[in-house]
């Protein structure tokens, strides 16, 4: 049997995390024991292809059918090309792609057959990480959070901290580190704070043909539209106590709401939108972090990271400050899941999802 299928002792996991923003495929290495990181390995990039980014997004929102179908067989090849180019880990991590995601209601939906990655690779795979959450009436998102905590005690930060990754979707881990597990009560708070990425990157993609709005660019030049701000910070997501999470495509309509306007305008306003988002989400925090750690793409743009400075009352920098990789720290994340779910370790709680106890999601399927 594959020695990460064991008790004791640290595993070399390989995990991999294909976001909601649809820039393509991060891989990473680390070693874990389920509970501390003890060390940080190599990682890998993977684009999708302008097609690869249509046919995943053709899947957006729906729960079966050719669409879903497609983008599974783009995810599992553009997965296995990057994947089968590590050496000499025991266990794989595999979130696959996130189509739909409606907890209260259909579930949650990730495409990408892990068992087939696995016959593939010959390496054990963890996937469908969120299914058992949500069948506990959790939201089933995010699923970070838990790795989070060990990211803070392995930085030794003094809490409390939040993390907020800025992906497709924003979400906020509140972390105190001085609790040993993530799951008592009181470490982690966890939520989707608002739309962070896709709704700029879906305006880029149909006004200008640009995939996002690098450097923020476009946003710096243009006016937010204050009026649309407003629409925006009136819906009732803003207002629900968390646990809470959302999916891509929640508020597609704050495209609509800038519409009318120039590129740039329309820019600006959809990136101040995701920066009000977290503003708003401050509220919910126990106590007022003593800082804030961006990671994923957003952290790039430094149009949002200078609104975030201004709108919150600590200091916002990115990850990469104690020592933290941003643009693999999701695909990390799910390396470290992957082990805890191996050994029977619970990979969310109450505080992160609303789940109704802490529990370990994930199938495992072996080679």
């Amino acid at each position: 049997m594959n020695k990460a299928i064991g008790k004791t002792g640290p595993v070399v996991a390989l995990g991999a995390m294909s976001g909601t923003s649809l820039d393509g495929v991060d891989a990473a290495v680390l070693s874990t024991d389920g509970h501390d990181i003890l060390s940080f390995g190599g990682s890998a990039y993977r684009a999708y292809t302008p097609q690869d980014r249509a046919t995943i997004a053709a899947g957006f929102g729906k729960w079966s059918g050719a669409e879903v179908e497609a983008a599974a067989q783009v995810v599992e090849a553009a997965h296995l090309e990057l994947l089968s180019g590590f050496e000499d880990v025991d266990l794989v991590g595999f979130h696959g792609q996130t189509l739909a995601h409606a907890p209260r209601l259909q579930g949650t939906l990730q495409v990408g057959d892990g068992a087939t990655l696995a016959n593939e690779l010959g390496l054990p795979v963890v996937w469908d990480f969120r299914s058992a959450d949500v069948e506990l009436g959790g939201e089933g998102a995010p699923l970070a959070p838990f790795f989070h905590h060990a990211c803070a005690r392995w930085a030794k930060l003094e809490g409390p901290v939040a993390f907020l990754n800025l992906g497709g979707v924003g979400n906020l881990t509140w972390v105190d580190p001085s609790f040993d597990h993530p799951q008592e009560e009181g470490a982690l708070l966890a939520f989707d704070t608002g739309p962070a990425n896709a709704p700029v990157n879906d305006l880029m993609q149909s006004r200008l043909d640009l995939p996002f709005d690098e450097g923020g660019k476009i946003a710096a030049k243009g006016q937010v539209e204050q009026g649309a701000l407003e629409l925006f910070l009136a819906e009732p997501y803003f207002a629900r106590i968390p646990p809470k999470s959302l999916d891509r495509n929640d508020f597609a309509e704050m495209v609509a709401l800038v519409n009318e306007l120039s590129d740039a305008d329309a820019a600006a306003t959809l990136t101040a939108m995701c920066a009000a988002g977290v503003a708003e989400a401050m509220q919910h925090c126990p106590k007022p972090p003593t800082r804030i750690l961006v990671t994923g793409g957003g952290r790039h743009n430094p149009v949002l990271m200078q609104m975030l400075s201004v709108s919150l009352d600590c200091p916002v920098t990115p990850v990469e400050d104690v020592g933290l990789d941003g643009d693999m720290l999701e695909a990390q994340a799910f390396a470290y899941l992957a082990v805890r779910v191996v050994r029977g370790l619970p990979t969310s709680c109450p505080g992160t999802t609303g789940v109704r106890a802490a529990v370990g999601g994930g199938t495992v399927s072996l080679p």
